[in-house]
């Protein structure tokens, strides 16, 4: 079994544990413990995991990191009115080779997969989310990828990979699980003209820095539509984090990335959910206070998920069409929850990627340009992809 592998939350955290409030995570959270072994996973729906590995990391100088101060600053907080039960499992820690570390990853991932039961990854550099990805193989699904950062991570897919080059190869390695790819955050100086491009002509979604801080809003559909999420904490500005990475003075702030992994919980489609690139420092207290509330506002939004995943009885929706040019564009409206969605047709004689009819899920501002005769963009890439 892929769980024997995980090492026991550490001791001292565990005996920290009950000198917290008795309504306090550190109460209610299942944990793997050297003393008492692996928890029962019955009823579990979202499992915590630490990723003790960053040798993918560029530049590596970092020690390797340690996850007690985030879970204390985890077991601190107090749960909402949850009906979720949490499971910490303890660690993945570095195999003899990376690739060892990645098959780990892999492994535990496709299990959980068939319970059902979420896993929160906590790392550890970001090419770890590879391994996350791949996990998905076996399932027989395209996948929706989000990343939240300042840059795409493309990178050379013929160079040994790296937590700067692991999206190139995702995109290029077999199988080809990957339908989107879409960022969250990116800056435009932290990416060459060439990679901007790139993911361009791949139709990927791109949301810059500056479109998101208005309205945070805007990237709901695209997490709503995401089946993996891997945050990068290179992209918060440094003061969020106490400067960890010191050399990122603007980012998303606390306020903004929280909501987006309440978003992110919120979506009844993701299934792994990421925080990468955590480095240790001598004073990690803002950082581990906020990873423990971005971990807190996931588990919120997973407890709140409405099952709107089957737009197929298109019960408890109301469907609107609009013709635009040469289309007729449908839209649904959820009667339950005021979301939207647009459909994208399934096209005979063509190689199509989804082989359905789907629904993507947009904003009522999509429905209102559409009425003022602008097809949305996210429908004309989505499309596109389908037909490639």
């Amino acid at each position: 079994m892929p769980f024997e592998n995980l090492v026991p939350v550490a001791d001292a955290v565990v005996a920290h544990a009950p000198l917290f409030h008795k309504q306090s995570l550190g109460n209610t959270i299942r944990m793997h413990t050297s003393q008492e072994g692996m928890p029962s996973l019955d009823e579990v729906n979202v499992a915590i995991i630490g990723l003790r590995e960053n040798r993918g990391m560029m530049d590596n100088l970092a020690e390797k990191p340690d996850f007690q101060s985030v879970r204390s600053a985890i077991y601190g907080l107090f749960a909402g009115n949850w009906h979720t039960v949490i499971a910490d499992l303890g660690d993945i820690d570095s195999g003899n080779s990376l690739e060892d570390t990645y098959f780990a990853i892999k492994k535990i991932t496709e299990s959980l997969f068939k319970m059902d039961i979420i896993p929160i990854f906590l790392g550890g550099s970001q090419d770890l989310s590879y391994a996350i990805y791949r996990g998905y193989d076996k399932l027989d699904q395209m996948v929706n990828f989000v990343n939240v950062d300042n840059r795409f991570d493309l990178g050379d897919s013929s160079k040994p990979m790296s937590n700067t080059s692991y999206l190139g190869r995702i995109i290029v390695d077999k199988p080809y699980n990957l339908f989107n790819y879409a960022n969250i955050g990116y800056q435009t100086f932290a990416n060459s003209q060439e990679e901007i491009e790139l993911v361009q002509k791949l139709y990927f979604d791109a949301y810059r820095l500056g479109e998101v801080v208005p309205d945070i809003s805007l990237v709901e559909p695209v997490l709503r539509d995401a089946d993996v999420v891997s945050i990068d904490l290179g992209g918060i500005e440094s003061a969020a984090l106490g400067h960890m990475h010191k050399n990122r003075p603007n980012g998303l702030n606390g306020r903004e990335i929280c909501a987006v992994a309440r978003y992110a919980g919120l979506s009844d489609r993701v299934s792994s959910f990421g925080i990468f690139e955590y480095c240790q420092m001598s004073d990690s207290q803002t950082a581990d206070a906020l990873v423990a509330q971005i971990i807190w506002y996931f588990i919120e939004g997973v407890n709140y998920r409405v099952d709107e995943l089957v737009p197929e009885r298109r019960k408890g929706f109301l469907h609107y069409t609009v013709p635009v040019e040469d289309e007729v564009l449908s839209f649904y409206k959820s009667d339950r929850t005021g979301r939207w969605w647009i459909e994208i047709p399934f096209l005979q004689g063509l190689n199509n990627k989804l082989k359905r009819h789907t629904l993507l899920p947009c904003t009522y501002q999509d429905y209102v340009n559409a009425c003022n005769q602008e097809i949305p963009e996210r429908w004309f890439k989505a499309r596109q992809k389908n037909e490639l």
